[in-house]
């Protein structure tokens, strides 16, 4: 079951990288096929040149049988090729013959062949010119040699190149961002609900395109900018801008991309990065996810010579060494600054640091219509309601939130998106897609329904909560059913009554059911533990407890390579501890009375909403609502007539 503010999860995707020796190949298996395919090619033709060349086995013959034929009349003609006849005869058939020393008709006038038998015969004398006897001859025997020399260029440059690759691992892979040519370029009118930001970024802008009205008053130019924020919050986004609106050479790395398994290359990746764009001055330089890079030296495995340090120390040379006359501004991206080494935050490397919440109400519904404007929206989008439904959510989220809805909208086969499928793909996102084929028995139905409008019922009637938005019995992701409250507006300060008020809602689900079943289930496990942990916060970290005071017990002291559980130490004793278990038990024990004193007073509203959601499975905010004033009238027109309200319902039948 769940209950409450629900975060969208965030999920950061990761990249792949592509070895610099043949996109992610073995070299000597991608040499191995280079040479087969050559020899095939070699043998191929081969092959075709002693096809082409070579000679055409006949039949020989002596001048006897040629005489024989000659008086037949089966003789087409004669070529005379030095001391060797060609004969072709009517039926196509091709013979030789060796001519003897003299002429070649009186030989055959010897052998009795008429005159006018060897005058039909048709003898023609061919003289071979230089050109076809080195075509007929010798070609075929050096051809050969030319191709295999050939190949062999052919393979001595493939290795060259090869061995230029590998020392080119030191080369940066920087990519160079032209923003006049791109499809989808990104300005600042493209990002919403981060203008102190964007502020602070024009600067830098215009500082590289107009720098004399900054230096003549003696400005100096700011030499990093870090932007810090939660995953989804518009880091690159805003990366993604700068280098739209500048019209100077825009480099962008990611952090992993300097890490290699040798020694010493992510070190040389930052010298030709920079000194790239030192060439191409003013430019700015974007490493996101820069803490892949810049974590806290000394902390981690492998003492000083690791490859990530060695990198780290490059860059914090090259971003305030001894030159500084350079005009190249460094924009870096991260969501955990907390682990960055602290010569990298000083002023002089990182002089601004931009910080990136998650957007307010305002800047939602910003997101929102930039999101949706090359969506198709029906004439009932009510962008302000979904701003107003979407609390902690990021620009990301928000993006993500518009494009479900369309693809919903397309499954549906509509031309247009509606405020339906907008209100859908929060759910969806929030909780996860309907579970339509996980059918409920009447049983399990009804506990739902019971343990749903518990949470609602005790968030509907303490005034400090938050007002419900929607209870539902339909299945999504891990929860059987879920009530979503919502704040009429943001907060950034939380005081202790909302608290409270918080743990006896969670609570209100396992309250119903051991009220109305006379029994629990498994279903409230998730409510009772995050009502545990709440609990232990406002003990432990925001210092509400009245027995304990105003004190803090947990004192963080996170190591880089142990992760934040691990890192965490208590400075307190057993004694305290022991106090801290009791308290948190007398919060729990307090925010079950709580729960159970209203649902013991409003039983029969706990019915008429389990049974309300029994026939339609959700209601959204205007239903429940509407739901709760009408009990109200009924109970106090009640009152007046003095009968008692059941609402056609047994207090404790279901």
């Amino acid at each position: 079951m769940k209950i409450g503010n629900i975060k969208p999860p965030q999920v950061n995707p990761g990249g792949s990288r592509k070895d610099p020796l043949g996109e992610g190949s073995n070299p000597f298996r991608k040499l191995a096929t280079q040479l087969l395919f050559g020899f095939i090619v070699l043998f191929l033709l081969m092959g075709a040149l002693s096809a082409l060349f070579g000679n055409t086995p006949a039949k020989e013959i002596t001048l006897s049988e040629l005489a024989s034929q000659i008086n037949d009349g089966k003789v087409e003609y004669i070529h005379v090729k030095e001391q060797g006849l060609e004969i072709k005869l009517k039926d196509g058939t091709i013979q030789q013959a060796k001519k003897e020393e003299g002429q070649l008709t009186q030989s055959l006038i010897n052998l009795g062949v008429p005159a006018e038998k060897i005058a039909a015969s048709h003898i023609e004398i061919k003289n071979e010119s230089g050109l076809s006897f080195f075509l007929g001859a010798i070609l075929p025997l050096i051809l050969p040699f030319i191709l295999f020399g050939l190949f062999l260029w052919f393979l001595m440059g493939r290795a060259q190149q090869g061995s230029m690759q590998a020392f080119s691992f030191g080369k940066a892979k920087a990519r160079l961002f032209n923003g006049k040519n791109n499809k989808e370029r990104v300005t600042f009118k493209d990002v919403a609900g981060v203008d102190e930001a964007k502020e602070e970024l024009k600067e830098v802008v215009e500082f590289l395109k107009v720098p004399r009205k900054f230096l003549d008053i003696g400005a100096r130019i700011p030499r990093g900018v870090l932007l810090m924020g939660s995953p989804g919050t518009g880091k690159t986004l805003l990366a993604r801008a700068v280098a739209g609106e500048a019209n100077v050479p825009f480099y962008h790395m990611s952090g992993s991309e300097f890490v290699e398994m040798f020694v010493g290359v992510g070190a040389s990746r930052v010298r030709d990065l920079f000194e790239t764009a030192k060439n191409n001055a003013p430019a700015i330089i974007f490493i996101d996810e820069i803490d892949a890079v810049g974590r806290l030296r000394g902390a981690g495995l492998g003492g000083g010579h690791d490859e990530r340090e060695q990198t780290l120390n490059q860059i914090l040379v090259e971003m305030d060494g001894f030159e500084r006359d350079t005009n190249v501004i460094i924009i870096a991206a991260t969501n955990r600054p907390d682990v960055l080494d602290p010569a990298l935050l000083r002023p002089g490397r990182f002089d601004r640091r931009i910080i990136l919440e998650e957007p307010d109400i305002k800047a939602r519904e910003e997101i929102l219509k930039i999101h949706a404007q090359d969506k198709k929206t029906g004439p009932d989008i009510n962008l302000r309601s979904i701003a107003e439904r979407t609390p902690g959510f990021s620009g990301a989220d928000l993006a993500n939130l518009i494009n479900e809805a369309a693809i919903l909208a397309a499954r549906r086969n509509k031309f247009f998106v509606a405020q339906i499928e907008l209100i859908e793909s929060i759910d969806k996102i929030m909780l996860g897609p309907e579970r339509k084929s996980h059918a409920l028995s009447i049983r399990e139905k009804k506990i739902t329904a019971y343990h749903e409008g518990g949470h609602a019922l005790v968030a509907a009637s303490i005034k400090a909560a938050d007002p419900v938005h929607k209870v539902s019995i339909v299945s999504r992701g891990f929860a059987g059913g879920y009530t979503i409250k919502l704040p009429t507006e943001d907060k950034r300060l939380h005081t202790r009554s909302e608290f409270i008020a918080d743990l006896a809602i969670m609570l209100g689900g396992y309250t119903a059911e051991e009220i109305i079943f006379k029994e629990l289930t498994t279903g409230a496990s998730n409510d009772l533990q995050k009502a545990t942990e709440l609990s232990r916060k406002l003990i432990t970290e925001f210092g509400m407890s009245k027995a304990l005071g105003p004190v803090t017990f947990i004192e963080k002291n996170e190591l880089v390579f142990l992760g934040r559980e691990l890192g965490e130490q208590r400075h307190y004793s057993e004694e305290t501890a022991k106090k801290i278990d009791h308290e948190i038990q007398f919060l729990i024990n307090e925010a079950h009375k709580t729960a159970r004193e209203i649902l013991s007073r409003k039983l029969s509203t706990l019915h008429l909403i389990a049974q309300k959601l029994i026939e339609k499975e959700t209601l959204e905010r205007a239903e429940f609502e509407e739901l709760i004033k009408s009990v109200g009238k009924k109970v106090s027109s009640t009152a007046k007539r003095g009968r008692k309200d059941t609402f056609g319902l047994e207090p404790s039948s279901v």
